[in-house]
């Protein structure tokens, strides 16, 4: 409370900007620069993902530009807003406080920015804001030691956010959209009771199948017998054929044994792929002056890990859902919170605190709007608005006042939004306020015209 109540008497050119003596040309400076990365990031953001959805030749013509435009000005609103407010704020105060450069500042800005943007993209960017501000919170409270870090806590927060949200994937219209796409993607729709009555006619069928491909095995004069591939091939799917599999379990195509191997190696396949589509771009950059990045690109840890995380979740889910469906002689949706938390330990080969508190902040998400749908939560108009606003302005006060508890690829966002400029900041003045401000900026010093200063440099050296 005691860093609540103190205040430097530093100008904002002293603190903020301290490229530029005049707030309106820095505010500018800030503005242009967001406006340009703002547009590199939205316009083959929105290109893909026009690709990858199959957009018809009128969304490209009609809409394609205006929704870039759109989101290019809320991301450099942002920016421009918070530089604006933060020489606004300054002289009405008169003096800086400990909320005022960071919190301050970025509220009102990121509540006008968010007013700008697409009502179909607010969700999604309050999910992530509100991910990112919980996160550091956390990080503020364990550097006080307000907080003791738990031990592998990244995943046993996922062991439960997977186990509620497999629950959810195996009711009847617990999860929708793309949350449900998702899911089937990866478990396959095997796993979906309502899916029973389709697969009840899928037996015969898939009897017709394997009788026509027992003919082709004990068939001694068929060519392709004596490929040795067309051999291995056929192996295999006379042991998944023939192995074990109960008669609640809906992947007909294959026992239960070889259910589970397939869908290990089928996500483990697709893991592997996007870290390597991550890596692989980059590298081709220094193909000809680096060749051997390329190699590095395809063998990293990274790509086996992500592989060896998604592989293991669907093979523990699907392995523990069989498990389960022997034991208890039924299917049961009350089988998914078992098997999701389980499933959860595969985290250990991929830790990542940000998919763990991603994926719990859309699970409360969830959990709310259905508590609207049942009538036992209140509905609240605006509330991504505000929490938005709010959550942005927690992440901004940690950039200004303590970055080292801020996510390390938000604070590489930022300085790429504006240019650089947000490290440009004269942390030292406010280290008064006992939050380490200038922790990650030993040594740096802005050169500042002491015409326009109101502290002289000489007298914040001494103090």
């Amino acid at each position: 409370m005691a860093a609540l109540s103190k205040s430097v008497p530093h100008s904002c050119y002293e603190i903020g900007h301290t490229w530029s003596t005049s707030c309106v040309l820095s505010t500018l400076q800030v503005t242009f620069g967001a406006l340009q990365e703002s547009f590199k990031i939205y316009a083959p953001l929105y290109m893909i993902a026009a690709i990858l959805r199959r957009r018809k030749l009128d969304y490209y013509i009609h809409k394609l530009l205006p929704e870039i435009l759109q989101s290019t000005s809320f991301l450099t609103a942002n920016g421009g807003f918070y530089i604006m407010f933060f020489c606004i704020l300054r002289k009405l105060l008169g003096k800086f406080y400990m909320w005022s450069p960071g919190f301050g500042a970025a509220l009102p800005a990121s509540y006008l920015a968010i007013l700008i943007e697409r009502k179909s993209r607010r969700g999604l960017l309050t999910i992530y804001m509100a991910n990112l501000a919980t996160e550091s919170i956390f990080r503020m409270a364990v550097t006080r030691g307000l907080i003791n870090p738990i031990k592998h806590g990244e995943v046993l927060l996922f062991c439960f956010t997977a186990s509620l949200y497999m629950f959810f994937f195996r009711c009847k219209d617990g999860l929708q959209g793309f949350a449900f796409s998702a899911l089937k993607f990866i478990v396959g729709k095997e796993e979906i009771p309502t899916h029973s009555l389709l697969a009840e006619m899928r037996p015969s069928a898939a009897s017709s199948t394997y009788a026509t491909e027992q003919q082709a095995i004990e068939d001694p004069h068929r060519k392709s017998s004596r490929s040795l591939l067309a051999l291995t091939k056929r192996l295999v799917d006379r042991i998944c054929k023939h192995g074990p599999r109960h008669k609640c379990c809906k992947h007909y195509e294959d026992n239960c044994i070889s259910y589970c191997i397939k869908g290990f190696i089928r996500m483990f396949s697709v893991g592997y792929l996007i870290q390597c589509c991550l890596r692989i771009p980059s590298a081709l950059r220094h193909l000809f002056t680096k060749p051997s990045r390329l190699l590095s690109a395809l063998y990293n840890k990274e790509n086996f890990q992500l592989g060896a995380f998604l592989g293991s979740f669907v093979s523990i889910y699907k392995g523990t859902s069989c498990f389960l469906r022997w034991v208890r002689n039924l299917d049961d949706e009350l089988h998914a919170l078992i098997a999701g938390f389980l499933a959860g330990i595969s985290m250990m080969f991929y830790k990542s605190t940000a998919i763990s508190m991603y994926l719990a902040s859309k699970l409360v998400e969830t959990m709310y709007f259905k508590g609207i749908e049942a009538g036992k939560c209140p509905y609240f108009p605006h509330a991504d608005t505000l929490i938005y606003a709010v959550s942005t302005a927690i992440c901004f006060q940690a950039a200004v006042m303590e970055v080292q508890n801020l996510r390390p690829s938000y604070w590489k966002f930022l300085l790429r939004l504006t240019k650089g400029k947000f490290a440009l900041m004269n942390r030292r003045a406010l280290d008064v306020f006992g939050s380490q401000a200038s922790r990650n900026f030993k040594g740096f010093i802005p050169r500042l015209d002491p015409r326009f200063t109101v502290v002289k440099p000489e007298l914040e050296l001494n103090s």
